[in-house]
């Protein structure tokens, strides 16, 4: 007897039969594949997935494409950078988990490699146009993987562009090479979240395009983002997420596409004109050019000269200026000098500055905005953080105002600093005009002068005086922070050295000597009278560092005495010069070697693994044996130096902690420190810890062991970051995959590298209190014996990574391009 079933797909198939079409679904599951010439639709018809090629290329792509516009317009590909040559490639899912392509020799040459397993996995292609792999029963959206997590030149309605900071993966648009090739090309659209976030058009590294902040109402510089019927647009920000969405409003088809020459497109499609129409484009114009008018600059793509200076500020180099080259920025009529009551000047209409060097609040109002600024000298700037209801929130920038632009009608105010001598609209905590200013306009034009000469004189004076006693103080608080007893103040001096005798060291500090230069200022060699080698670190007048570094470390290294810490010989402080003198490392760092192609030859397994005892038993006696415990909080292979002997030196403590007693670790609203190296506790939370130093601890081992960087690492078989390559290799029992082609040909110890390799695993563990000690890591380093097994590593991303695979070695001479430093964040 027939069921009824049965009866139903009876009449079904001929049904399908009679209109002589497919019946396609939207689901691929493990018994059903799809071959060439095969699609599925979205249930709601509006999306199709199948085999594609574009434009005159004759290779195969598996694509997502609109169903109903008779323009073949893709949205989503797949393999991009591995295409098929022939159309005998077939889509298909496989346990435990995994959508997979592969090509005529049945090898799997693109995979959605998500981490997570389940018994009934299938893929489906939502109405969204997302394409995700699920469990087949589940109904709660719970994915394995989707594809909007990995988008390509095109950001639909529901994607999600920007972080997750808890599993720490990115999503951004990356351009495709050209019409016939959908590999990511030159440019990149991402959210950067350093410091407050913005969005960029990048080429490469390269800056071309900033969106500016998010104000509540839409991004500083991209004016014409604003309230419309055709789709609905948010940023949520929270210690989890940072991303922008936008939904559609009606049955109009929107998207934004990353064209091939870096400009974003808004497009809709005129269902009239049988066409896509463009109505918004960014960069608008040569004023949206990435910092063109330089520091302090203003771009009025209304004038025929487009750039020009804020008020209060002249070119810095006019003769390029007259050339058209602006390049260089401006300069203050009037230096500031913190200390002779700055004030603010107001300026309305522009775009506000690159957030990336800011700090900002949520919770207070702009008159303690203000306030807030005016007591720290390096603040130039403030603004309100949302200029909804009036105006909310605080915007605090530090360093020169880089990239603004003139907006009349739509710009925003932002607060400059300027010393109150300058006249104009300026404005003190109080509010009122400086009493400077009022009396000068109240004065006939001689009296001015005389007054502006005694001032001059005045400032001139008070500032050497305020100079001196700053020295004087710092040198007696260097002397007595946290040092109360005779005996450590005895210990903790050093000796001061002269700055003309720094100065013929350095040969007055000549590019020829420099040898590098971090967020604290520039590091030159010189050569002491005596014929002694130094390494002279003097701070920038724009560090993103400052006298509090310049203090701290200071009291964190003056007394360290371990082999495997750089040791510090002395210091300078004269007039608004403030010096470090190191003992120099002629190998430099860390860095420099193992990323190099070349240099790394140099490094046979056992000089790695003496680097890396060494660095271990560093950090031990920083956290366990000096005399107050030290938290170094940015360590990286750039900052481990190398001796003529290739020992490993720690160096930069300019943002190191110390503790006494038996603190461990504490929480801060300043992160800093490097991305890549960062434990996911600190950065997303601002909790560090001796744990904290562990994690980066285990990251640079992992990177001395493989010569790859953890930032940036790419893998052709996924998209997981270093740490997580190497674990999925040690479940695997595959863990020696992860050695440094280098080492291969000569001989080395496989247990000794298995057993670093575990213990590197083990410090990068997710949970802080997974991670073993310094004293259990060295122990395990130096000892045989069972190791416990290691958890999931923090951060174990997979995300979709644009570096070739030679990215992770690059030159020497840009082996730090890849780090980006944190500092200046509120946690998240």
């Amino acid at each position: 007897m027939i069921s009824v079933e049965e009866l139903l797909f009876f009449a079904l198939s001929v049904f399908c039969l009679i209109q002589k079409i497919g019946c396609v679904s939207d689901t691929i599951t493990v018994t059903q594949l799809i071959k060439d010439g095969e699609t599925i639709i979205s249930s709601g018809g509006s999306f199709e997935m199948g085999f594609f090629s574009p434009s005159n290329s004759k290779n195969r792509y598996v694509g997502i494409w609109y169903k109903n516009i008779p323009i073949q317009t893709v949205v989503w590909v797949a393999n991009r950078e591995v295409p098929l040559n022939n159309t005998a490639g077939v889509l298909q899912v496989i346990k435990p988990g995994h959508l997979v392509l592969r090509n005529d020799t049945n090898n799997i040459i693109w995979s959605s490699n998500s981490s997570w397993s389940v018994q009934n996995p299938v893929a489906q292609l939502l109405d969204s146009g997302n394409l995700v792999v699920k469990d087949a029963n589940d109904h709660l959206g719970n994915f394995l993987w989707q594809s909007f997590n990995y988008p390509s030149d095109t950001f639909l309605p529901g994607m999600k562009l920007g972080w997750n900071f808890v599993t720490g993966l990115e999503v951004y648009l990356s351009s495709w090479k050209n019409y016939e090739d959908p590999a990511p090309g030159e440019y990149t659209y991402n959210y950067d979240p350093s410091g407050y976030p913005q969005k960029f058009v990048k080429s490469g590294s390269v800056i071309e395009f900033r969106t500016g902040p998010w104000n509540g109402i839409g991004f500083s510089g991209v004016p014409i983002l604003r309230k419309n019927p055709i789709f609905s647009y948010r940023v949520v920000f929270n210690e989890m997420e940072l991303y922008f969405t936008y939904e559609l409003l009606g049955s109009v088809v929107t998207r934004f596409t990353l064209s091939q020459s870096g400009v974003g497109q808004r497009w809709m499609w005129d269902d009239q004109a049988r066409s896509w129409k463009l109505y918004l484009s960014i960069p608008a114009d040569r004023c949206d050019s990435y910092a063109i008018c330089g520091a302090y600059g203003s771009c009025d793509i209304g004038n025929s000269a487009i750039c020009g200076c804020l008020d209060k500020f002249e070119p810095k180099n006019p003769e390029e200026w007259a050339k058209g080259d602006s390049s260089n920025g401006c300069t203050r009529n009037v230096q500031l000098d913190c200390h002779s009551g700055d004030g603010f000047l107001k300026y309305s209409g522009y775009k506000l500055p690159d957030t990336r060097n800011s700090s900002f609040s949520k919770n207070i109002s702009l008159e303690e905005c203000e306030t807030i600024c005016l007591k720290n000298c390096t603040c130039t700037a403030y603004s309100s953080l949302d200029i909804t209801n009036g105006g909310s929130g605080c915007l605090l920038w530090f360093g020169d105002l880089i990239d603004m632009k003139v907006m009349p009608e739509v710009g925003q105010d932002i607060y400059v600093r300027m010393p109150s001598s300058e006249s104009g609209s300026l404005h003190g905590p109080d509010g009122k005009k400086g009493l400077i200013l009022a009396i000068g306009l109240s004065l006939p034009l001689g009296m001015v002068l005389i007054g502006s000469l005694s001032l001059i004189l005045y400032i001139w004076r008070r500032k050497n005086k305020l100079q001196k006693q700053k020295n004087s103080e710092m040198a007696r608080d260097i002397n007595d922070k946290k040092y109360t007893s005779e005996r450590h103040k005895k210990d903790l001096e050093l000796p001061l050295f002269d700055l003309s005798r720094i100065i013929k060291a350095t040969n007055n500090f000549s590019s020829d000597n420099k040898l590098g230069e971090g967020g604290y200022g520039p590091v030159y060699k010189g050569v002491l009278e005596e014929g002694q080698e130094v390494a002279v670190k003097r701070l920038s007048e724009t560090s993103r560092q400052g006298l509090d570094e310049f203090k701290n470390e200071l009291i964190c290294i003056a007394k360290l005495q371990h082999r495997n810490h750089v040791k510090l010989l002395g210091c300078c402080i004269e007039g608004m010069e403030k010096i470090l003198i190191y003992e120099y490392m002629p190998n430099k760092s860390l860095d420099l070697f193992i990323f190099d192609p070349i240099r790394s030859k140099l490094l046979d397994w056992p000089r790695r693994f003496h680097i890396i005892q060494g660095i271990a038993r560093g950090i031990l006696y920083l956290h366990q044996d000096s005399r107050l415990r030290i938290i170094h909080r940015d360590l990286k292979a750039s900052n481990v130096l190398l001796d003529v002997d290739m020992n490993p030196k720690i160096s930069d403590f300019g943002t190191a902690r110390s503790f006494g007693g038996n603190e461990t670790g504490a929480n801060t609203s300043r992160v800093v420190g490097t991305h890549g190296y960062l434990s996911p506790e600190y950065a997303v939370d601002g909790l560090f810890s001796v744990k904290s130093d562990v994690f980066s601890f285990g990251v640079v081992l992992l990177e001395i062991i493989s010569g790859k960087r953890n930032r940036g690492f790419y893998h052709h078989d996924h998209h997981h970051n270093l740490l997580g390559h190497a674990w999925m290799l040690y479940k695997e029992e595959r863990a020696l995959e992860i050695v440094d082609c280098h080492l291969l040909g000569s001989p080395f110890s496989s247990l000794e590298v298995l057993r670093a390799i575990h213990v590197g695993l083990l410090c990068v563990q997710k949970c802080p209190d997974d991670r073993p000690s310094m004293s259990s890591v060295v122990f395990m380093l130096g000892n045989e014996g069972l190791l416990p097994e290691a958890k999931q590593p923090g951060f174990f991303t997979e995300r979709y990574v644009l570096n070739s695979e030679n990215s992770s070695n690059t030159n020497a001479s840009s082996s730090s391009k890849g780090e980006i430093t944190i500092t200046l964040v509120e946690p998240r």
